[in-house]
């Protein structure tokens, strides 16, 4: 079954979003230009998610991406809810008193974020105010802790990963009068999802990482090549401290059944995730939310069955691993995938493929000749030299696009080959899982100028 290069494009540009910062005065005052997003299903539907938001009421701007497992529930819900807890853990007493004023007496909310949605992005209407209810008993409770000290990064999202997860937990064991919120509660908590999220303000950049999704950004060296610089750990059995750190928590008795097959009691491939009850929840309260469920949970076998040697939960948290970086101007992007891209592509070239195709963008600007007399000849030479350098490698005018056309095309020679491109991306749903997983990437533009006048300033 063989696809046109415009079918391939078709398919490879529907979930295609990008944003650029707009500009105040003709100047752009974040250190970030703006950023590009994709996906590529494996699944029907994909179990993928991303988000991105600019927070309105502190600086700064969230990006994140989010691997589903058994089911895109937990994604879905982790996408649309993680931002406001983390946007709420960073604002200070006075904000927060404002806002519950503001329920209190019914009147017109600040808005806390401002959502870069690509249409297909989907927020469920209807949980919308149970997820709302929660979300302010969070903020009542910053209310009545106030320390009166400002919030520190990290900690507040530290505080929001773990904040959610426990929404979500208590959620599922309240239930919901509603039959349809019941069940989708339930769905939610019983599914999984990990977490790889980015909050940007002016040079300070920090990543928290739950799971396997990763985040990678992109140097620029001195004699102009690129290199690749980890912002994140996998959180499984390849990494040893994970893996000590897994059996710190648990008796010794434990040792030999806590990882099994490379997996969490021989199934769970990342050591943290969302939801995930089966992996936290005690027994008891497992058999008891899943009697009182909803029939439709009952018949489902994955929430029957409790995992083997399950004898001291929680084993899996939703924790995350804050980094820090200080931005420096050769830092150009930021990579932000699931592990459908890692799979395929070692760091090293998504960091070339990615600086090549950002800096030949830029030679595809318009022409500035302000003010020279340049004559036609002159003209059509720098238009035939800067034609000859683009090449029909910058066909994709989105970097993360040009990123999966790599991943899901390339050859041994490191070039995309349109024939496995196209064979790949016809494959029918049931074996293009075996093949490759869900793919989301968003890669972040960073502006240099602005980030070497911070570093002047300071």
């Amino acid at each position: 079954f063989y696809l046109t290069p415009p079918q391939v494009n078709s398919i490879l540009k529907a979930n295609e979003y990008s944003f650029k910062v707009p500009e105040f005065d003709g100047k752009n005052v974040s250190s970030v230009l703006g950023f590009d997003s994709n996906q590529l299903p494996a699944n029907a539907p994909i179990e993928d998610r991303r988000s991105a938001a600019t927070c309105l009421q502190t600086r700064g701007m969230l990006l994140g991406v989010f691997d589903g497992h058994a089911g895109c529930a937990c994604a879905q819900a982790v996408s649309e809810r993680l931002f406001y807890y983390i946007a709420v853990s960073l604002l200070p007493h006075e904000t927060l008193l404002e806002i519950e004023n503001a329920v209190e007496s019914g009147r017109a909310l600040l808005p806390i974020l401002q959502w870069h949605k690509h249409p297909n992005d989907y927020f469920s209407k209807e949980a919308s105010k149970l997820y709302f209810n929660s979300l302010r008993t969070y903020w009542q409770e910053l209310i009545d802790l106030n320390s009166g000290e400002t919030t520190d990064v990290k900690e507040a999202l530290i505080n929001a990963f773990k904040r959610l997860d426990n929404d979500i937990s208590l959620e599922a064991q309240v239930g919901d009068p509603n039959s349809f919120l019941n069940y989708l509660v339930l769905r939610v908590a019983f599914s999984g999802a990990t977490a790889c999220v980015a909050h940007v303000d002016g040079v300070d950049l920090h990543i928290a990482n739950t799971g396997d999704s990763r985040a990678m950004l992109g140097v620029q060296e001195e004699d102009g090549s690129w290199s690749a610089v980890n912002l994140s750990y996998d959180h499984n059995a390849q990494n040893e401290h994970e893996v000590e750190r897994v059996k710190m928590e648990h008796p010794k008795s434990e040792e030999k059944s806590l990882v099994k097959q490379d997996r969490l009691l021989g199934l769970l491939m990342p050591f943290r995730a969302f939801g995930d009850v089966k992996f936290k929840w005690s027994i008891e309260l497992q058999k008891r939310v899943v009697e009182s469920g909803p029939d439709q949970l009952n018949e489902n076998e994955y929430t029957k069955f409790i995992p083997p040697n399950y004898h001291t939960p929680p084993y899996l948290t939703a924790e995350p691993e804050v980094i820090y970086h200080k931005l420096r101007p050769q830092d150009k992007f930021l990579v932000l995938a699931t592990d459908g891209l890692w799979e395929t592509m070692h760091r090293q070239d998504v960091a070339r493929i990615v600086g090549e195709y950002l800096t030949g963008v830029h030679h595809q600007q318009p022409i500035a000749v302000g003010g020279y007399k340049v004559t036609l000849g002159q003209m059509h030479g720098l238009l035939t030299e800067r034609r000859a350098r683009i090449s029909s490698v910058f066909e994709d005018q989105n970097a993360a696009t040009h990123l999966i056309r790599h991943a899901v095309g390339n050859n041994e020679f490191g070039t995309v080959d349109h024939e496995r491109l196209s064979k790949m991306l016809s494959l029918p749903e049931e074996l293009a899982r075996m093949y490759r997983d869900d793919m989301t990437i968003i890669v972040v533009q960073f502006n240099s100028h602005v980030i070497g006048a911070c570093q002047n300033e300071e």
